[in-house]
């Protein structure tokens, strides 16, 4: 298909999948202004992947102007980027935000730009960040504009810049992390001038807020090619001030001998967790975090050991602490912390497991300690097996497979997804006789290990059991 054919063919989709664009295109012509749609949308229709419901507009109407056309137009309008020239709408399911020509100006130290409005198209699209994202639409006219040749690009499979990668990079440093989060979601590769700005300028994306690179981090980790992005952010040299502990791994050999290092094996994993999330399914955050951090105790815990090999013991421990420290100085929220550093704290524990040694009591205690994680933790596990040995590899599946089979027979009988003490608060109380506090708890927790110890006790049991505790403690 000729360029030419395949802008029309864009125009054309996103005039079909977005009538609202020619709606609101008419309205801003009624009063003297061009309306282009401009961005991602674009991009997308240009790959034949056009989805979702968010447009982005730009014009040479100033903000207020914006603001007056959109209010009798829209359902709901927001103003909260008006500062920088942006007003949202949306009507029929439709979002939009117009956005007046930019041609800002950066300090060079800070993110912060002063904001100067442009009176051409050309001027804004020069600004944006990657060529591929810098292609428009005319409304009026229905003509395709793509001065930097983002076309091209796009059919190359290459991620370059409008302007000079330096110069678009000191404006916002961020843009280094979103080459990382456009190679993992549209298979672009970084032009080499784009890549070769990328390693001398790394250090900048210390100007970034963690909040932002946390985004970027997570959107490039849910794309369709973490692995690459992951490669292109320690290749890059970015990785070494947002995910240092990644680089870390690296020439660090794995105990198995079965890889060039562990940070080979940490993206052989990311790829196989991957690989085991459900089809259809959005992609899993956290498990996609664990997979890739697993393994990052393991410098702070290499030992050599005699007869030339190494050991790692208890990276896991070490390893949960250091998810905690990261993924908090990247402003992640508690709860997935706590989910990522529990899985990367547990992911060790099956090696245990031997060819089925485990008694009932420790199977218990393994899907308590995982409580909701557990299918994510069964997938890690899984993953976790790199092994180039078939034969090994496929005992270590089985040996698995038996474990989910006694977790699955002993759920049935027990109900292991609420494992409990077999007396409650309340009756611990009256049969000890104990006022709310402590002691109460001390006796709930007593019970529970029983609990996972012995499996279900019938009450008189139980009752037996608080009793010779209370002894024990003094209490009776």
């Amino acid at each position: 298909m000729s360029r030419t054919s395949a802008a029309q063919n864009a125009v054309v989709e996103l005039l079909r999948v977005s009538p609202v664009a020619d709606d609101l295109a008419e309205r801003f012509a009624r009063a003297g202004h061009r309306l282009y749609l401009v961005g991602g949308s674009v991009r997308d229709a240009v790959l034949g992947r056009l989805h979702g419901n968010d447009l982005d507009f730009t014009t040479d109407a100033r903000p207020d102007q914006i603001l007056k056309l959109l209010k009798p137009w829209g359902e709901a309008v927001w103003d909260t980027g008006i500062a920088f020239g942006t007003v949202g709408a949306s009507k029929g399911g439709q979002v939009c935000e117009v956005t007046t020509f930019r041609s800002d100006a950066y300090d060079g130290v800070t993110r912060n730009p002063e904001v100067r409005f442009g009176d051409t198209v050309e001027e804004d699209l020069v600004r944006r960040d990657f060529t591929v994202n810098a292609m428009a639409v005319d409304l009026a006219s229905k003509r395709f504009i793509d001065p930097h040749d983002g076309m091209t690009a796009l059919a190359e499979g290459l991620l370059d810049t409008p302007a000079t990668p330096q110069e678009s990079f000191s404006d916002d440093p961020l843009r280094m992390m979103r080459a990382a989060r456009f190679t993992s979601q549209l298979d672009l590769a970084p032009a080499p001038r784009v890549l070769e700005a990328m390693r001398a300028m790394s250090g900048e994306i210390a100007r970034i807020t963690p909040e932002r690179v946390q985004v970027e981090l997570s959107k490039l980790l849910c794309g369709k090619h973490p692995r690459r992005a992951v490669g292109l952010l320690v290749d890059s040299g970015l990785a070494d001030h947002v995910l240092p502990e990644v680089p870390a791994m690296r020439l660090e050999i794995d105990e198995h001998h079965q890889h060039k290092d562990v940070y080979e094996h940490s993206l052989v994993v990311l790829e196989q967790a991957i690989d085991l999330e459900e089809p259809g399914a959005e992609p899993d955050l956290v498990l996609r975090l664990a997979a890739l951090l697993h393994d990052i105790g393991k410098p702070d815990t290499r030992r050599h050991v005699e007869g030339g090999g190494v050991s790692f013991h208890h990276h896991e421990v070490v390893g949960a602490k250091m998810v905690r420290k990261r993924l908090r100085a990247l402003r992640y929220s508690k709860d997935l912390i706590g989910d990522v550093a529990q899985l990367v704290f547990l992911h060790l524990r099956f090696h245990g497991y031997g060819n089925g040694e485990w008694t009932d009591s420790a199977v218990r205690r393994y899907v308590t300690d995982a409580g909701d994680l557990l299918p994510r933790l069964h997938k890690l596990v899984r993953a976790d097996c790199t092994t180039r040995n078939r034969r090994k590899a496929s005992a270590l599946q089985r040996t698995y497979d038996g474990l989910e089979e006694r977790i699955a027979r002993l759920a049935a009988e027990e109900d292991l997804a609420r494992v409990r003490p077999d007396l409650d608060g309340n009756e611990i109380m009256k049969i000890l006789g104990l006022a709310p506090g402590p002691q109460v708890g001390q006796a709930w927790r007593h019970l529970k290990e029983l609990r996972l110890d012995r499996g279900p006790m019938e009450y008189d049991e139980a009752v037996a059991a608080l009793e010779e505790w209370a002894v024990e403690q003094g209490l009776r």
